[in-house]
């Protein structure tokens, strides 16, 4: 399991990769949220029985850590830039995940609803586009 933290004058950001199931729970009850916060965007993905067409058993997800950690700091730091947000947490797993299972949680906090909504979305379409996390159906 990977986590790294990073709290420096800003946004708080904290990336955690793990092979651990996902504890939604735990984590919403980890939250931490300033005063000025007005919105709490938290977006669950879970693994589908069908991938390209044919159903499956699970996805296996591989992951270059060291990249992909590069990577969402990059990511991060793109945020902190376009949106006033004061915080964003990600949980994605690797190794094998079955369907039903979630493999990504995503908590993005920010003034307003408009603002959570599109920083948490950009990082989800840019995360799948830049970050080197693949994923093989497992039938």
């Amino acid at each position: 399991m990977s986590e790294v933290r990073i709290e420096k004058r800003g946004m708080n950001r904290r990336l955690t990769i793990t092979p651990d199931p996902i504890n939604e729970p735990a984590l919403l009850a980890g939250r931490a949220v300033s005063s000025g916060m007005g919105a709490v965007v938290n977006f669950l993905g879970v693994v589908r029985g069908i991938e390209e067409g044919q159903a499956i058993s699970a996805i296996e997800y591989e992951a270059f850590e060291k990249m992909v950690t590069h990577q969402f700091n990059i990511l991060f730091d793109e945020m902190e830039r376009r949106w006033p947000l004061e915080s964003v947490r990600l949980v994605h797993r690797i190794g094998v995940v079955k369907v039903n299972e979630p493999s990504l949680w995503v908590e993005v906090v920010a003034p307003h609803r408009g603002e959570a909504f599109a920083a948490c979305q950009w990082l989800i379409d840019e995360m799948k586009r830049v970050v080197p996390i693949w994923k093989k159906p497992v039938g």
